[in-house]
């Protein structure tokens, strides 16, 4: 028997493949896309026990569909399909675990982070005032100008970005707000000359970590929390044009610097492995159910079902709806920091 000196694991111990897939992606638009929640879901099961649950999931839906997707669960006559496959008897149950990551809050946490070099403590003031203090429009302002702040892209708005983002941090200060929160974007209108710096690196090319992307984070964290005790693992992702070798290496690295034994990081194809088409299923139903939950409409029964398979480093700061999904908000982590190219907070 061949043991690793350096940590006490056994050279030989084969790594735990973990099938990775995401849904809610929207590119750097992350105020105003298609969705307001990203979800990143990793599943650990045999090939075989997978393949079996796959077509379970085909037997019981008879859809003449060739690929499934969440969208098939999440249809009232499937309901019994869905219900079935988050059970705690059902084929998920304790192999499986989502990221979720509430995209508005990320842009928030993301441009005070840039701004104020701290902890997320500082966004989540602020958030947490949000509409109910500034009112509506200030608050849609300011979170739509933070976005257009920090994304690599800039398509020509008539206002420069850098002018926008200032100009939506006064209307809150005007709105007023909790003391609290009026002394974070107090700091925050006297960071001008940092906002602009960034604005002039994007010049020189895109960063290899767009600040905006909640997928490399989210593996990153994926890697970590089934890497408990420093067992070696392997991730099975579904290809992603943002999966580039560069950045395959960079989540490898991140996830080492934080404790995972992360061996590294293979594309597949879902219809070709019956592991990711599950995570497949399991990130699209999360982002549905934890959507409905952020906009007061959730689904008692569903959501009950979500909750064991919510990771606590999930990046939300609403806290009324992740006390109904997974937690208290300060059980998360956050993303990436803009300029430091690595993971915090894991």
């Amino acid at each position: 028997m061949t043991w690793n000196r350096a940590d006490g694991r056994r050279a030989d111990e084969a790594p735990l493949e973990v099938a990775c897939d995401e849904s809610g992606s929207d590119g750097e638009n992350l105020v105003g896309g298609n969705t307001d929640v990203f979800a990143h879901a990793g599943v650990r099961l045999p090939v075989g026990v997978a393949e079996a649950a796959v077509r379970e999931v085909r037997d019981r839906i008879r859809s003449p569909a060739e690929e499934y997707k969440a969208g098939h669960l999440l249809r009232e006559k499937h309901r019994a399909v869905l219900e079935w496959l988050l059970a705690p008897a059902g084929p998920l149950a304790g192999q499986a675990r989502v990221q979720l990551t509430q995209k508005a809050f990320l842009v928030v946490e993301q441009a005070v982070g840039l701004l104020l070099d701290e902890g997320d403590e500082a966004a989540r003031i602020v958030f947490r005032a949000g509409r109910r203090a500034f009112g509506d429009g200030p608050w849609a302002r300011f979170l739509g100008a933070a976005n257009r702040l920090l994304r690599v892209r800039h398509d020509g708005e008539p206002q420069p970005p850098v002018a926008e983002f200032y100009g939506a941090v006064e209307a809150l200060r005007e709105a007023g707000g909790p003391a609290a929160a009026m002394d974070v974007l107090a700091r925050l209108a006297d960071t001008h000359a940092r906002a602009q710096a960034y604005r002039d690196r994007l010049l020189d090319g895109p960063p290899l970590v767009p600040v905006l992307d909640p997928l490399l984070p989210a593996i990153v964290r994926t890697a970590v929390s089934w890497s408990t005790g420093g067992r070696p693992v392997t991730l099975v992702h579904d290809r992603q044009n943002l999966l580039t070798e560069d950045r395959i290496a960079w989540i490898v690295a991140t996830a080492r610097r934080h404790g995972a034994a992360l061996t590294g990081l293979r594309l597949v194809a879902a219809r070709d492995d019956a592991r990711v088409q599950l995570a497949d299923f399991l990130a699209g139903v999360a982002r549905k159910i934890a959507s409905d939950e952020l906009h007061g409409h959730g689904d008692t029964e569903l959501t009950t079902q979500l909750c064991p398979f919510v990771a606590a480093g999930s990046v939300w700061g609403d806290e009324d709806s992740w006390a109904r999904l997974g937690g208290p908000p300060e059980a998360r982590a956050a993303g990436v920091v803009a300029g430091k190219g690595d993971v915090t907070s894991m």
